[in-house]
């Protein structure tokens, strides 16, 4: 979808869910402010329960309708910032051509490549003591050196996709 598209679309998202308008904001705001309402809708239901009943005669901490108002609003950011910013990462392209959404499942993939070779490098690189010269001896099936050269490429890949994510989160407006 192009870009042209994607602003059209979410125009037209905006006056069928009464979505207002707000102020243009990057993309790193934008995924700034939903971790903050991500803390806040996941202290909202302790803060509900704390509130929901009182000794007779007492007042609550916090009044538990404004908590409940205060839950839909920020439920409701929270979805809107959600869906804008999928729309942005899908729209978004680095030079090459490749998208944010893209860019992250590589990161991800290349994290999570890297994490599995370190656990499979920790395992073979454990030393088995041995109390007798008559005990089996047990030794590594792969090349531990090699691996830590792979697991360290795959971490350094992770870093420099990391970092053109990073930049394309301050340099581009959330759609």
């Amino acid at each position: 979808m192009d870009t042209m598209s994607v602003i059209v679309r979410s125009i037209l998202v905006s006056a069928i869910y009464g979505i207002g308008d707000h102020p243009s904001m990057r993309l790193a705001e934008a995924l700034k402010e939903k971790a903050d309402l991500s803390t806040r809708l996941e202290e909202l239901p302790s803060r509900l329960e704390n509130n929901a009943k009182v000794q007779q005669g007492e007042s609550p901490a916090e009044d538990p309708a404004q908590l409940l108002k205060e839950l839909e609003e920020t439920a409701s950011r929270f979805a809107e910032l959600g869906w804008r910013i999928n729309q942005t990462n899908a729209s978004v392209r680095c030079k090459d051509g490749r998208s944010i959404t893209q860019l992250i499942a590589e990161r991800d993939m290349y994290k999570r490549k890297a994490q599995l070779l370190r656990g499979l490098i920790d395992s073979a690189s454990r030393l088995v003591s041995r109390h007798s010269q008559s005990e089996i001896v047990v030794q590594s099936t792969v090349d531990v050196s090699a691996l830590r050269k792979k697991a360290d490429d795959y971490s350094k890949l992770a870093r420099e996709t990391d970092n053109i994510v990073q930049e394309l989160n301050w340099t581009n407006d959330l759609l």
